[in-house]
């Protein structure tokens, strides 16, 4: 073992633990040396028979069996003799752009979304194991040990028509229509991948979180369809016993998930829940159960922080969490097997960081780390996006009350909480404040607070916000506790009037080929300063970066006058260099619309410093002698001007650079769009940057310890802690003087002012 080996395990060691090294070192030899096969080998569904899971070896009969499900099996999350009296609830949520008809009977033509984006052809009965996309097949007949993860392509190209998500807008198609055909596609479908699937074959059961996700929507199916014809009691049986194989793959393997320490863990721990409690009747349901909800318990003291924010760092992967546990939890309460009002408790400081977070126009939020497609409860019409309907159903779940009025984020509610009028009046009530459900029916603690959105901060996974009248801007220093997935420490978001100005790169893909594979995980992509082209921290491989930065967050303690407000931080990452260097960044607000962003960067020897911007696509024009980019939005102009205290400086602007990923974004996963790429750059041995960014942005200029802006009709500057400011916050005080105050100030509540349909709080 060479020096650098002998270096990254010291690391693994100092981060990980003695237990989990061990752990991953054991699971390597398991797979390389074929204990894995030997103890999951591949067979035959007819190998394992469904009597083989079953206690009561009466209902080895399919008609018996079929007969147990409709009179003995547990309750689900709706009835499914209801359908016929829910129908009308679904039509005022539906257009001829926005219904699940559109996807369900794209299905029967051999289209599903991708990554809740993309519509692909994977034909009709789908090609299994096949990356649409590329026309490439990953393996069908080997051990799904032998199976490299990223040595054919992206493998959830071949994963995502697997997941089974396709099942959502079947089941709501049929609950609105009662077209039964809806039915027998599902069925067919399953029938398609039992037989192109043997236990334990292939790339479709190497990840438990995958069969997990398709145990899910499986499960979501069968209750869906359960009073159609189409659902014989032969295909009843044979789809319990998928589930039945597919609990055991789980239990398995489940330690490599929970060793993860991500939402693997979260979705196999609900996957053996799941098939546990909805599925009494298998001889190892109670041990799937118990173990599952322990799991799950367990993981969110672990994985959830005390202050609502995801060890995953990743906005997408928080929803999947939520998700999770939503369903879990909902099921729960639907058994009469509650969870603790801990883990509830937890659940809602977890929607209330997404609320906190989130645009009020369009239930966004930044498209912040990493971000794969997934959407594993598509339960509305809205756009992927859209993170209202999660934190609907957070709230509703946690403390009996909706965070938003009517909308078509209720559907969530109606599927997860019961599809009848006496939910649906239920809901009713509590937005018009009647009364909040009785906690055994909502897993409510009783807390009917609901709070308004305001600056926000999130301390132990360094997440800020700054509310202004017409936006918002995050920004976040932290000091990791659990694995980074992109080096973008003091990345800024900032959005204006509902439309994301300064913005995350995103994901495009975890394995593709240069330049798209995995690009915008690196600092250079990102909304901060890169220093002599070094990321953040190295990236030790694929999801691994070491050595793991300290970030730290001054607050806000910063005098400011008038309709101002001010954050700093600061992250160490560039003190590994050689001759180390520290990034200190202070956030200003100024008035209702504008930013100002200053950095401060210093060594002892020569650097190359660069800040960079990503900024939403739109026609503009730059100015090299001001340094500016003026950007025409459907809003109206926006400007950024950028300052340095260095006399020589390089400004560039790039937009969809060809043969880069520089001047892109990609929204949703494996897809990109063109984005507006802004870096100024300079050589020197410590710098000053300023940003100034807003639709009345005019200049910005930088005199040793003071930044100055002005706008067309007002002025306002910022005092610098510059000279011997180790170990102090960046933004000394922020002075206006009354032009500001005139043309500039906003009330100094930050209500949502622009749209009726979110909640109001007679608090703020």
């Amino acid at each position: 073992m060479n020096v650098s080996h002998l270096h990254r395990c010291s690391q693994l060691l100092r981060y990980f633990g003695p237990q989990w090294l061990m752990y991953r070192t054991w699971h390597a030899m398991r797979l390389k040396s074929g204990l894995v096969r030997l103890q999951l080998p591949v067979t035959t569904w007819e190998e394992q028979p469904v009597a083989m899971f079953l206690t009561d070896q009466s209902l080895i009969d399919p008609v018996r069996y079929a007969e147990y499900r409709l009179h003995s099996a547990p309750q689900f999350f709706f009835d499914p003799h209801e359908r016929e009296a829910s129908q009308h609830i679904f039509d005022k949520w539906d257009s001829s752009l926005r219904s699940p008809l559109l996807a369900a009977d794209d299905v029967g033509r051999g289209f599903v979304s991708f990554f809740s984006h993309e519509r692909m052809n994977v034909g009709f009965p789908p090609r299994w194991h096949s990356d649409p996309i590329h026309v490439k097949e990953f393996p069908k007949d080997q051990h799904w040990s032998q199976i490299s993860d990223f040595g054919a392509g992206d493998i959830k190209l071949a994963w995502e028509t697997n997941r089974f998500a396709f099942v959502f807008p079947l089941v709501r198609a049929f609950w609105r229509t009662g077209d039964t055909q809806y039915a027998e596609l599902f069925w067919q479908l399953i029938e398609s991948w039992r037989e192109a699937n043997p236990p334990e074959t292939g790339v479709n059961w190497k990840c438990g979180q995958e069969i997990s996700l398709r145990v899910m929507a499986w499960c979501f199916g069968l209750y869906g369809f359960a009073a159609c014809k189409a659902t014989t009691p032969t295909r009843l049986a044979m789809l319990a016993q998928m589930i039945a194989v597919s609990g055991m793959r789980i239990e398995s393997n489940i330690g490599y998930a929970l060793s993860q320490r991500n939402n693997h863990g979260l979705s196999e721990a609900m996957g053996l829940w799941t098939i546990g409690s909805l599925f009494p009747e298998f001889l190892d349901s109670k041990r799937w159960a118990a173990r599952g909800k322990q799991l799950l318990e367990s993981q969110a003291v672990e994985l959830i922080y005390d202050d609502g924010a995801f060890s995953q760092h990743s906005m997408n992967y928080h929803r999947v969490m939520l998700h999770d546990y939503i369903w879990s939890i909902r099921l729960g309460d639907v058994l009469q097997q509650p969870f603790s009002d801990s883990l509830r408790d937890r659940i809602a400081k977890a929607g209330e960081f997404v609320f906190q977070l989130q645009d009020e126009s369009t239930g966004c939020v930044p498209c912040y780390g990493q971000d794969d497609g997934a959407l594993i409860l598509p339960l509305n019409n809205l756009d992927y996006r859209d993170y209202r309907p999660v934190v609907q159903a957070a709230s509703f779940l946690t403390t009996g009350q909706c965070r938003y009025d009517s909308g078509p984020w209720d559907e969530d509610l109606l599927w997860l909480f019961g599809v009848n009028e006496n939910t649906k009046q239920t809901v009713q009530d509590n937005r018009s404040g009647i009364g909040a459900l009785h906690p055994s029916q909502t897993g409510s603690t009783g807390n009917s607070e609901i709070s308004c959105r305001t600056d926000f901060d999130a301390p132990i996974g360094g997440y800020a916000t700054l509310r202004a009248a017409d936006g918002y801007a995050v920004t976040r220093a932290a000091t990791f506790q659990h694995r980074p997935s992109q080096a973008d420490m003091l990345h800024v978001d900032i959005w204006w009037r509902g439309e994301n100005i300064a913005i995350d790169p995103g994901t495009y893909s975890y394995n593709s080929p240069p330049p798209w594979n995995n690009p915008f995980a690196h600092t250079s992509f990102h909304n901060t300063v890169t220093v002599d082209g070094q990321d953040q921290m190295d990236r030790a491989s694929r999801f691994l970066w070491l050595p793991w930065l300290k970030g730290k967050s001054y607050g806000r303690n910063v005098p400011c006058r008038g309709d101002v407000s001010c954050w700093n931080g600061e992250h160490d990452g560039y003190r590994r260099l050689t001759d180390p260097v520290t990034h200190r960044r202070g956030l200003v607000r100024l008035g209702a619309e504008h930013w100002l962003v200053v950095d401060s960067l210093s060594g002892r020897q020569s650097h190359d410093y660069r800040l960079h911007w990503l900024l939403a696509d739109g026609p503009f024009k730059t100015d090299q002698t001001d340094t500016s980019i003026e950007i025409e939005t459907p809003k109206g102009p926006y400007r950024v001007v950028i300052a340095s205290s260095s006399t020589s400086v390089n400004f560039n602007v790039t937009r969809a650079g060809a043969d880069s990923a520089r001047g892109w974004r990609s929204s949703y996963y494996h897809s990109v769009e063109p984005a507006l790429s802004a870096c100024i750059e300079s050589t020197s041995s410590e710098i000053v940057f300023a940003t100034l960014l807003g639709p009345d942005a005019q200049s910005v200029s930088i005199d040793r310890d003071l930044v100055n802006v002005r706008g067309s009709e007002w002025n306002a500057s910022a005092s610098l802690n510059v000279i011997n400011a180790k170990g102090m916050p960046l933004v000394a005080s922020v002075h206006t003087d009354s032009s500001f105050e005139k043309n500039l100030s906003a009330p100094n509540h930050l209500l949502p002012h622009l749209i009726p349909e979110f909640r109001r709080c007679t608090s703020c």
